[in-house]
């Protein structure tokens, strides 16, 4: 059964994207326009009652939320291509815990760096300068959380890739590409070599290598 991600190569989408990559999972991509309200339409808000995206269809089973989305087919093909949950119950706290840190502490300041400075045009309004300067500064504080903890393992969780380190792929890839603030990693040691090797992993390569908006 092949998996139908809808959504536009954004960064949630890739997200999912890479975790199929990983596992082994085929999957085909719908395409959902999202500056022309499609993820608004009825029919869309059948499957997303939220209207955000990614969704997931897998035969009959529809899911959404793309960190839910990693945790399932991590969990669902466990045996399957690469390990992403940690061995043991105690790596998979620490999984779970670095993946909740993403999610709450590194991708609210990531996400609206990437709005206000590559899509605020886009979506019709001004760019916020002080929330930009504002988000900037409390990415940075966490990334020397991340600097920390990466000084005492290779991976966030340990000296294992998991879906904490590839929950941060897509957003970071924006930071370090069309963003220009390549700096907020490369002035960290430790996260800079972090970041090169996970964003060096043949899964990433072949989710840049799709067609993007």
């Amino acid at each position: 059964m092949v998996v139908k991600v809808y959504g536009p190569l954004y960064a949630s989408p890739k997200r999912v994207i890479v975790c199929l990559i990983e596992k082994g999972i085929e999957f085909e991509t719908v395409p959902i326009d999202i500056i022309k309200g499609e993820h608004n339409l009825p029919e869309f808000l059948q499957l997303q009652p939220f209207g955000a995206l990614p969704v997931i269809q897998d035969g009959d089973y529809t899911l959404f939320e793309s960190r839910a989305i990693i945790r399932y087919y991590a969990e669902k093909y466990k045996s399957q291509g690469t390990e992403l949950l940690g061995k043991t119950i105690e790596e998979r706290g620490l999984v779970e815990q670095w993946l909740e840190a993403e999610a709450h502490n590194f991708h609210p300041h990531i996400y609206n760096l990437t709005i206000q400075i590559l899509f605020s045009s886009k979506m019709g309004f001004t760019a916020d300068e002080k929330l930009i300067q504002e988000s900037e500064e409390k990415l940075g504080k966490v990334l020397d959380i991340y600097e920390n903890r990466l000084s005492k393992s290779k991976y966030l969780a340990g000296d294992f890739f998991s879906l904490a380190d590839l929950s941060h792929l897509p957003f970071t890839q924006y930071l370090v590409g069309p963003m220009g603030k390549e700096y907020m990693v490369k002035n960290r040691k430790n996260v800079s070599a972090w970041w090169d090797d996970i964003s060096s992993r043949p899964s990433w390569k072949k989710v840049l290598q799709l067609p993007t908006p």
